[in-house]
């Protein structure tokens, strides 16, 4: 979603670091660049105005303009005020609510309640919880058994009564879960096109039966400034605790998230990712605004390593790495696991310093690409994936029909997992900067492969925050669990 923002904002900065020393004209310069990034992005222009205000006044200080680091300190105030912009409070639910718990969701109709229903359900089960779901949407077709659905999908519990009055079901789901033992009770409420009496004077009496605890305002960010202005309507009518903002894994501009917090006064509780159950994340304004500087997200990225990789499995491919005995088959294990973490630019854009990189920024992943190296490997036998060198002419030609590929693609996967496993041998000998060097001309996938593997073993000196580069097998091994 910032590509566009954080590409124009890192340019600034590029800008700057090549001065010797800052003077007002470069700042005014400067600003100016971002002020237009920032309309671009559609922040609300009241939002840009203050923004830019409270960074001129910053930049201008006497010690940042001696500064022997001038560009260093405009982005410690960019930093600093992006993440002004977010308030201080961390993402997720309210810490005093009573049991069991209630979360209303609200927002206007399309923008995905249903799904983000089901997203927090699974959240919540992941930490333990036990909740249960109900649908108060009687209006809309098949609104409620698509709650059912997705209900099924993420192994949760869905409160289906016989009536269809709205108020009633929601307390219905209520005293459900006091009866039965759940901890939790996640209400998906009806939509509209638009804000109407009815719609809020039925949200009203829902609040008032079963006294939520959090009341979760769903906005697309696709729709920029009409779903903060929605998010500020449900708020004054109803009133809100929190934002999740959905798609922000899309090519929307950025705008509506980054003007929340300052038009609506609440902040935002959860940001949805991707398409799949699991794609619902805490929001850590620290890690939004490091992955819109280009300073990476290594806290997010080695969560979801950890959600995706299994410890015997990351423990055993370690030692492989170890004995340089790196097979086909187990490529195609780390490929499955890449793919449920989640959309690859998103976890290449987490590596910090990663999109600076020319060769990478230049060219997207391409998950196609990784689908065919996945067929390739298949296509082999037992013996092949545990022995790439007996794969003479003949067996190319076979391996090749049978993933629907070409020899030339067979071909070039296997010189590339040559040079793969070359690369890894580098990486423990001279850690990640010879390594980086061997990873020109690889695929994508196996250009982030590289990177894991690299974080996995330490000879990299990826750091641990606070500076200190983690010993081998240490809670910041990227495919190690805590």
């Amino acid at each position: 979603m910032f590509d566009s923002l954080s590409t124009r904002i890192q340019d600034v900065f590029q800008s700057l670091r090549g001065e010797v020393r800052l003077t007002p004209e470069l700042v005014e310069t400067a600003l100016r660049e971002i002020r237009l990034a920032l309309l671009e992005a559609d922040v609300n222009f009241r939002v840009v105005k203050a923004f830019i205000d409270r960074v001129r006044d910053k930049a201008m200080d006497q010690e940042v303009l001696k500064s022997l680091t001038p560009g260093q300190q405009v982005t410690k105030i960019v930093r600093d005020e992006l993440l002004a912009l977010f308030g201080e409070t961390e993402g997720g639910l309210r810490k005093d609510a009573p049991s069991p718990r209630v979360v209303l969701l609200l927002g206007l109709q399309g923008s995905g309640k249903t799904t983000t229903s089901g997203k927090l359900a699974l959240w919540l089960k992941k930490q333990g919880r036990h909740p249960i779901m109900v649908s108060t949407d009687v209006r809309r077709p098949a609104a409620i058994q698509q709650l059912a659905v997705v209900a099924e999908k993420a192994g949760v519990k869905v409160y289906e009564p016989d009536t269809m009055d709205p108020v009633a079901r929601a307390k219905g789901a209520l005293g459900e879960a006091k009866s039965r033992g759940f901890d939790t009770v996640i209400v998906d409420t009806a939509g509209r096109l638009h804000i109407d009496d009815d719609l809020m004077d039925e949200l009203q009496a829902i609040k008032d039966t079963v006294q939520p605890s959090d009341l979760l305002y769903v906005a697309d960010a696709m729709t920029g400034q009409d779903a903060i202005k929605s998010a500020g309507e449900f708020n004054r009518r109803v009133g809100v605790t929190g934002v999740v903002l959905t798609k922000l894994d899309g090519d929307a501009r950025g705008g509506a998230a980054l003007s929340v917090v300052s038009v609506v006064g609440v902040p935002i509780a959860f940001v949805g990712s991707g398409e799949r159950l699991e794609d619902l994340e805490l929001f850590h304004p620290d890690r939004i605004v490091s992955r819109m500087l280009g300073m990476g997200d290594v806290l997010t990225l080695i969560e979801k390593a950890e959600a995706a990789v299994d410890k015997d499995e990351a423990e055993e491919l370690e030692e492989k790495l170890r004995q340089n005995e790196f097979t086909l088959d187990d490529f195609r294990k780390q490929l499955k696991t890449l793919k449920r973490m989640g959309p690859l630019e998103s976890i290449l854009g987490m590596i910090p310093g990663l999109s600076q990189v020319k060769e990478l920024a230049a060219n997207k992943p391409d998950e196609k690409q990784m689908a065919r190296v996945e067929a390739i490997i298949c296509s082999m036998t037992p013996a092949e994936r545990r022995n790439d060198k007996i794969i003479n002419g003949s067996r190319r030609k076979r391996i090749a029909a049978g993933s629907g590929t070409t020899v030339e693609e067979v071909n070039r996967l296997l010189k590339q997992f040559t040079e793969m496993k070359k690369v890894l041998q580098m990486i423990g000998q001279g850690g990640m900067g010879a390594a980086m060097k061997g990873m020109k001309g690889m695929p994508k996938a196996a250009q982030l492969q590289q990177m894991q593997q690299a974080a996995r073993q330490g000879g990299g000196g990826f750091a641990a925050p606070g500076g200190k580069k983690r010993k081998k097998g240490g809670p910041w091994g990227l495919m190690k669990t805590r």
